[in-house]
């Protein structure tokens, strides 16, 4: 039987509503969506790309191009496209939880979320610094964000911090959980029985040998002898301008990545529209779309799906290779 996953448009006055309408109209084999969202705004969606949607039960089979079963998460108003109101903040974040209680509790083996917007929902009295983080404290799980695409997977060891602040966050705690937190990731959600991790530096040459900074040697590279010595598999550490080569990306089941913007621009370029954002560590797959919002498309039919679609497909297989024996 296809597993049953939440989808979540995310901010109504984005592209995400339409996205999700624009995914039902091809009827899926790999899994089952239930939606949580506001019915009224996917239903503006669907009348200004001129695409039929029919919103059903929860339990409802999908038998038609756009049947979407969904658990209504009525906006306090009327969302407009491409103009956000704090008012529908409360709205977005409930049905992430919704959804996420849902995977929790059994009934979904997955959650795929649509694009939100941070600051709309800060705006409405949420504190809120992205979905990661949001999901992350409601299961009570320490978490690793993974940006995928068919070329590469790249795993952070840390996230949204300014360059400054990145050495003193990679410690030995931070860096140990990643990589264990990524291989049990590998194995248990995309099949791969021995990971094969690369490890980037976080120095330019990857230090060289301490001549351009020391953390890979004080640091890094230890705590990367402790890991294999209880069986991981990691290359490296390797200077991050070449450890992207097309010949040494064979050899990685997952590159692991010290900073933001130290190996997402090179996953982006190898694939932007097909990118998903992964998080790692939950009780269930989560993955989302690699991009924002874009309220200036709202409405306009000319969003591309395709990360929409690449994350459904990613959350899909993730739950299968969960459930096999």
């Amino acid at each position: 039987m296809a597993p049953v996953l939440a989808l979540v448009p995310g901010e109504p006055a984005g592209i995400g509503p339409e996205l999700c309408v624009r995914l039902v109209q091809t009827l899926r084999e790999d899994c089952r969506l239930v939606a949580f969202g506001d019915p009224d705004t996917l239903q503006a969606a669907a009348d200004a790309l001129g695409l039929p949607l029919q919103l059903l039960d929860a339990d409802a089979i999908t038998t038609a191009p756009g049947d979407l079963p969904l658990i209504p998460v009525p906006n306090a108003v009327r969302a407009q496209f491409g103009i956000t109101d704090p008012r529908n903040a409360a709205a977005v974040v409930g049905a992430l939880t919704q959804a996420a209680d849902g995977c929790i509790a059994g009934r979904f083996a997955g959650v795929v979320t649509g694009p939100v917007h941070k600051a709309v929902i800060n705006d409405g009295g949420i504190p809120y610094t992205g979905t990661t983080e949001l999901l992350a404290q409601h299961a009570g799980r320490e978490v690793v964000m993974m940006l995928a695409n068919e070329h590469v997977r790249v795993a952070l060891v840390t996230t949204h911090l300014p360059l400054r602040a990145v050495p003193d966050a990679i410690t030995e705690h931070a860096l140990r959980h990643a990589v264990t937190t990524t291989a049990t990731a590998l194995q248990r959600d995309f099949g791969i029985a021995l990971p094969r991790i690369c490890v980037l530096g976080l120095n330019p040459h990857a230090g060289e040998d301490g001549h351009m900074g020391r953390e890979e040697l004080d640091l890094i590279i230890p705590v990367m002898d402790a890991l294999r010595a209880e069986g991981h598999t990691l290359i490296g550490p390797l200077p991050a301008d070449t450890a992207f080569l097309p010949t040494k990306l064979a050899n990685f089941d997952a590159v692991l990545a010290m900073y933001h913007d130290q190996g997402l621009p090179v996953l982006k370029y190898s694939g932007f529209e097909q990118a998903v954002n992964l998080t790692l560590g939950l009780p269930y797959p989560r993955v989302a779309v690699d991009h924002g919002t874009a309220l200036p498309l709202a409405g306009r039919g000319i969003a591309d799906p395709s990360s929409l679609f690449a994350a459904v497909r990613t959350c899909a297989q993730m739950a299968a290779h969960r459930r096999a024996p």
